[in-house]
């Protein structure tokens, strides 16, 4: 096997374009540079700085039980011992995007794909595809969670059977897992956190989603979720809101065979769009709901 590659998007005359790869390798801890465990040090210093009174408190508590600090980039390895005894998954090292199938098949068996490479430091505010920081820092603390572990076990195996309906089951499955895992807000005692990774990484938007009245928050419904649309280039139009893990793994018992067929011939809506039945979180109270016909 040869060194690990660090694969991202490639500039080409249509833009930029993802590459995939299958690759599974080892942590190479022993080649990160003086300047990756900076750029790991300062991302993670920030990020909890602001997170207390913004994550959810099963994060912050899980990201602490696994050990992780800012002096260094965590060893995988030394992770799996304490998250395969917690919940079962385990941590592979991946080059960069997997594919859809390759991906859903890790998840099912419980094995999480993180990105072995980590930002530059000209990259810290953003980056195209998931590096070592967004997969270590923002996704694998709430595996530790058993019902959140199961969830994603849950969607990997969905994901999976997704592959026998067609591009519009994977187009919903990737919508579901986008404001969820990704971008996902949760109702806990403590008032409205988030527990969405790609929130949870990102500086500007774990702000954003909380103190900006210019998204929506609406009430989490599956299926509603997987017509909407979604951008990857700016801060999201709208945020789903659960009211804990409990009802995200509920969501995924039922089969969602029925759902792809009515999505099939729907029209997708786009990422802003309030319906008439849509439950709008309150951020004039902090608290309950209004119909999104009052809104």
């Amino acid at each position: 096997m040869g060194e690990p590659r660090r694969v991202e998007h490639q500039l080409t005359d249509k833009g930029y374009v993802p590459v995939y790869t299958t690759e599974v390798i080892e942590q190479p801890w022993e080649t990160y540079s003086a300047t990756d465990h900076e750029v790991w040090g300062t991302l993670f210093e920030r990020q909890r700085r602001i997170l207390p009174r913004r994550a959810c408190r099963e994060f912050l508590d899980a990201q602490d039980a696994m050990g992780m600090g800012a002096d260094a980039i965590p060893k995988f390895s030394e992770l799996n011992q304490v998250l395969a005894a917690k919940t079962g998954w385990t941590l592979i090292g991946v080059e960069g995007l997997l594919p859809e199938l390759t991906f859903f098949e890790h998840l099912a068996n419980r094995r999480f794909p993180v990105t072995w490479w980590i930002r530059r430091p000209d990259q810290l505010d953003y980056l195209s595809e998931p590096d070592l920081f967004h997969d270590l820092f923002g996704h694998v603390p709430l595996l530790m969670n058993p019902v959140f572990a199961d969830y994603m076990e849950a969607y990997g195996r969905g994901g999976v059977k997704a592959h026998g309906f067609g591009e519009h089951a994977l187009a919903a499955l990737t919508r579901l897992y986008w404001y969820t895992v990704e971008f996902g807000l949760i109702q806990g005692e403590d008032g409205l956190r988030i527990y969405g990774a790609g929130i949870l990484s990102s500086k500007s938007e774990s702000i954003h989603c909380l103190e900006s009245d210019a998204p929506n928050r609406l009430g989490f419904d599956a299926e509603r979720i997987m017509r909407t649309r979604y951008r990857i280039d700016t801060f999201q139009k709208t945020y789903f809101v659960i009211e804990d893990f409990e009802q995200l793994f509920e969501a995924t018992r039922p089969d969602f065979a029925p759902i792809y067929a009515r999505l099939a011939d729907a029209e997708s809506l786009p990422a802003g769009r309030v319906l008439d039945s849509d439950r709008v979180f309150n951020r004039g109270t902090g608290e309950g709901w209004l119909d999104g016909g009052d809104v």
